[in-house]
């Protein structure tokens, strides 16, 4: 694992991951776990064989739905909360090479800590603080980025603007020492989604 401290989604940041795994889509990878990887896993298996290939990113890394805007916009007001709340300064959480797989925490806290935001809207928020832990959406992501970065404890943190303002906040803390399972599967599904891109890049290559 190789940590880079570069500004996300920049140009230099989107060639990192060409031909990777990140945090954001290691969702597709762990859906049907146990069963035969569904489409979006398939699909992507072919955009990440390309990019091996051919070394350039797909057009797939461009898009950007209404979601991600607002999280890119409200991640700062979010971050600097969590500054006031825990008292610690959270860094620029860049890029971790990890061979065939990366991610971009949103955020690392002192030596051991990361944190991943999510900007949600009022009823999403509602759902985080009364379950009481990770939103189900964002499980793989947190549990991925939680495995490759090597830290010893991350925090899920759900943000909205429209509730009142001791309450925009959820913060849920998931420690390494609690998540072997997860990173077992991870592991393992992981192997297996590699060998169906060096199997669709063997039929490319045919």
């Amino acid at each position: 694992m190789q940590f880079h401290d570069i500004e996300q989604n920049t140009d230099e940041w989107l060639d990192m991951r060409i031909g990777k795994i990140g945090g954001s889509s290691c969702s597709k990878v762990m859906a049907n776990y146990g069963k035969a990887f569904g489409d979006p896993a398939k699909q992507m298996a072919v955009n990440i064989a390309v990019e091996q290939l051919t070394g350039k990113r797909s057009n797939v890394t461009s898009y950007k739905n209404a979601d991600m805007l607002r999280g890119h916009e409200q991640e700062p007001i979010a971050r600097a909360l969590y500054e006031d709340q825990y008292f610690v300064d959270v860094t620029n959480g860049g890029f971790f090479d990890c061979g065939n797989c990366g991610c971009s925490p949103d955020g690392l806290v002192n030596d051991d800590g990361l944190i991943e935001i999510k900007s949600v809207i009022s009823h999403v928020h509602y759902a985080n603080i009364k379950r009481g832990g990770v939103d189900p959406a964002y499980k793989w992501q947190i549990y991925f980025n939680l495995l490759k970065t090597e830290r010893e404890w991350i925090d899920f943190v759900s943000y909205c603007a429209d509730f009142p303002p001791d309450k925009q906040l959820y913060i849920h803390r998931i420690n390494k020492s609690d998540c072997e399972n997860e990173f077992k599967m991870i592991t393992e599904r992981e192997e297996k989604f590699f060998l169906l891109v060096d199997e669709i890049k063997q039929t490319i290559r045919s």
